[in-house]
């Protein structure tokens, strides 16, 4: 999560009201639809309220002759039974329902009136205090409105928590997913999940859409980083990060786990890169197409989920924006490629029935809306195919519509017999058994207790460690590292990534495309530096001399991006929140002038050189490069704590990464990954270095 067309900018801002024509909704859709009463809360719902432990609303039930849902004795099989046979037809499509905050920010009581049963941010989407307590504060006030309905059912809120809580301000940013793959260590990963989760739930949020447990097969891909690696083992293995944050079975409902979600079912690391493409403003490589055997599909795409669902019981998932075409034979009873959002024989029949998944899927962003056909067909479709939740946010200007469109279109489906009850009834059982696991109906409101927690000084610690263990040592002549911190040494450090927490950091990062001028809590890799050197030398374009007995640093790399416009040969795009406008260019996977200018003067004039490359995928070295760098650390997207990188650099913790993609010589390589024919990459696929600690 979460994708858009290049004309749907998803970051928040211009946005429109829509207050007029929702107004109008309210009084005349929704009668239509038999809703006008989810405004009003009976005794049936509330008659055994009381204040929950933490002074808040609670729908406990303390009569044994009251409703059954409401009695958190009862197993939650038997309340979802109890509370489905309760609801009408508009209040089970209401809970199939996702808004954005944005839709319904102005005006929560659409919560009440639609009965919605899910609310999300997207990328940027932050309450106006975007911090731990303003967070809880919006939530909040959200969750009121969905408990003023008839039977007072909770929503669940949702968010990308996809390197810690990056959209609020003040959230420990852990490296992204490729720098954990290169850590090798399943535990600490677990550990980050659970950091991320206490840190989220703390906020008000219950529901991260994270991890993405993709394959990542092309490094044009601009989600590379999302991967932890191009190997299904090895991706396998760091699906502990589910375990961090929902706990083991029976502990979603405590303060310290979430729901999590496993994306993007299924195949979105295997798409092909289509030059065609390239510079002509669409995606060359996101939201394509697998053009790929069963076998293919099978090891790729298919076997990582089989661990999430059996051994991590992973709560939610959420299918991809792209397609898979079988080579060698039919899917779905269609011939060519079939969006995953209408593959019913892969969510319906090869997740939920051969898998015995027992979650709820939910949509990505408008993605249904990619489906052939008009509205009403791609709402059948992605239905029938087995899609439970709905993601619909209208956002103005550029969508038209969105749930508010959603909710008459599958009604109408339901009314005509085109959908089958049943499989609404499957879907809303689904979402409600997860509200229940959640402890959502016992304590619907924010357990505050934990706040004090988020960004503390041990989850930052956390952070660096993680930073330290994802370091990649490519090359170390003349064992030219670690550093030695000495007065008759001096530190020399340059290149566009030394000293900025934004590129860092990537996307996903405050803002949905992340920025340069982002700033958050935490260390650059500079600042870690003169923890070591106080006296090093900055300078960023390595414009200041250079003393011959230097050792040098550089640091260089990518600015943040994500999705489609992390393409190789992607659109360019001039919208960017964390940047104020200022247009990029495409992503090419080389080293930028400037940072080639600064490698070439460094490692030409001092003692020794170091490169550092901080990227969310490898970067194109060109042999120069390679030949004149005495040492070259890939040192990925560290997230909030650029110290754990001089941790490694000086030697107070050893370099034991190894790469989690294969890393290759020229971009023409590419796809290249472990296990081809004629494989010949410049570091292979596990490859890392070692050195002695301090």
């Amino acid at each position: 999560m979460l994708s858009l067309q290049q004309s749907h900018h998803r970051p928040i801002g211009r946005r429109r009201s829509r207050k007029t024509r929702l107004a109008v909704l309210s009084a005349t859709t929704a009668a239509t639809l038999g809703l006008a009463f989810l405004a009003t809360p009976t005794a049936d719902a509330h008659h055994a309220t009381r204040h929950d432990r933490y002074g808040h609303h609670s729908h406990h039930s303390q009569h044994s002759h009251g409703p059954a849902y409401l009695n958190p004795k009862l197993s939650t099989k038997t309340r979802v039974a109890d509370l489905l046979g309760r609801m009408t037809l508009a209040e089970k499509i209401g809970q199939m329902t996702q808004a954005e905050r944005i839709d319904i920010d102005a005006n929560p009581s659409l919560i009440t009136t639609y009965g919605l049963g899910s609310i999300l941010s997207g990328g940027g989407s932050t309450p106006a205090q975007n911090n731990a307590a303003g967070w809880a504060d919006m939530v909040d006030r959200y969750q009121r409105a969905a408990l003023a309905t008839r039977l007072g059912i909770p929503m669940i809120y949702g968010v990308d928590s996809v390197h810690g809580h990056g959209n609020m301000q003040g959230a420990t940013v852990f490296p992204h997913n490729i720098g954990l793959g290169a850590t090798r260590d399943p535990k600490l990963v677990e550990k980050i999940g659970h950091v991320t989760a206490i840190e989220t739930r703390a906020s008000g949020v219950p529901w991260v859409f994270a991890p993405c447990i993709c394959v990542a097969r092309d490094d044009r891909w601009g989600r590379t980083y999302e991967s932890f690696g191009e190997d299904p083992k090895l991706v396998e293995s760091m699906e502990t990060v589910i375990d961090g944050l929902q706990g083991h079975p029976g502990q979603l409902d405590q303060r310290d786990h979430v729901l999590a979600t496993a994306k993007h079912f299924a195949g979105d690391g295997l798409t092909t890169y289509d030059a065609s493409k390239a510079g002509t403003g669409a995606y060359p490589i996101d939201q394509g197409v697998d053009h790929v055997t069963r076998a293919e599909f099978e090891k790729y795409a298919l076997s990582v989920y089989k661990p999430a669902i059996k051994r991590h019981h992973v709560g939610s998932v959420m299918p991809s924006f792209s397609s898979v075409d079988f080579t060698d034979g039919l899917t779905d009873g269609q011939d060519g490629a079939v969006k995953m959002h209408a593959n019913r024989e892969l969510i319906t029949g090869w997740l939920k029935g051969q898998q015995h998944f027992d979650g709820f899927v939910i949509s990505d962003w408008r993605a249904i809306r990619q489906l052939p056909g008009d509205y009403t067909a791609q709402v059948k479709t992605s239905v029938l195919a087995g899609v439970d939740m709905f993601m619909e946010p209208i956002q103005a200007p550029n969508n038209p519509n969105g749930w508010d469109v959603f909710i008459p279109t599958l009604t109408g489906l339901v009314n005509s017999g085109q959908v089958p009850i049943s499989r609404i009834d499957d879907a809303v059982s689904r979402i409600l058994t997860a509200k229940f696991n959640l402890g959502l109906f016992e304590h619907p409101f924010t357990d505050r207790s934990l706040q004090s927690t988020v960004g503390d000084a041990a989850h930052h610690a956390l952070a660096r460690r993680a930073a330290a263990e994802s370091q990649v040592l490519l090359k170390n002549s003349s064992r030219t590292l670690p550093l030695h911190a000495r007065a008759d040494r001096p530190v020399y450090v340059a290149g566009s990534n030394a000293n900025n927490i934004g590129n860092q950091a990537g996307g996903w990062t405050l803002t949905w495309q992340g920025g340069s001028t982002n700033v958050i809590p935490g260390t650059t890799i500079l600042d870690g530096i003169k923890q070591y050197a106080p006296g090093a030398t900055y300078s960023a374009d390595a414009s200041a001399a250079v003393p011959s007995n230097a050792a040098g640093v550089v640091v260089v790399g990518e600015t943040p991006y994500a999705e489609g416009f992390g393409d190789v040969g992607g659109p360019q795009w001039a919208y960017d929140p964390g940047d104020h406008g200022v247009p990029r260019q495409p992503q090419t996977m080389q080293l930028s002038a400037a940072d080639r200018t600064a490698i070439d003067k460094v490692c030409s004039q001092a003692a020794s050189c170091t490169v550092l490359v901080v990227s969310g995928r490898p970067i194109i070295l060109p042999p120069e490069v390679v030949a004149e760098a005495d040492a070259i650390v890939a040192s990925w997207l560290p997230g909030s704590e650029g110290a754990g990188v001089a941790d490694d650099l000086f030697g107070t913790r050893a370099f034991t990464g190894k790469l989690p993609v294969t890393w290759p010589r020229t971009l023409d390589q590419e796809p290249i990954n472990v296990g081809d024919a004629n494989y010949d990459p410049l570091y292979p696929f596990g490859w890392g270095l070692t050195t002695r600690r301090r």
